[in-house]
């Protein structure tokens, strides 16, 4: 599966980093971006990540 962070609505807090890091990290514009796939074993904190994100910037989806 592939996770999305809409720049639009990022605000670079981080959170999604700090929750799995497998899948997101910050670029050089302090924004999240993801950078891995989401796996079965990273499924359920890819979302827990998704579920967190203070400005609903994260989609998972085929």
């Amino acid at each position: 599966m592939k996770a999305i962070v809409d720049k639009e609505l990022c605000i670079g807090c981080g959170l999604c980093e700090s929750i799995c890091p497998e899948v997101f990290r910050m670029n050089d514009d302090n924004l999240a971006e993801a950078y891995a796939d989401v796996t079965p074993e990273l499924q359920e904190s890819a979302e827990e990540a998704r579920n967190s994100c203070p400005t609903e910037a994260i989609s998972i989806g085929e």
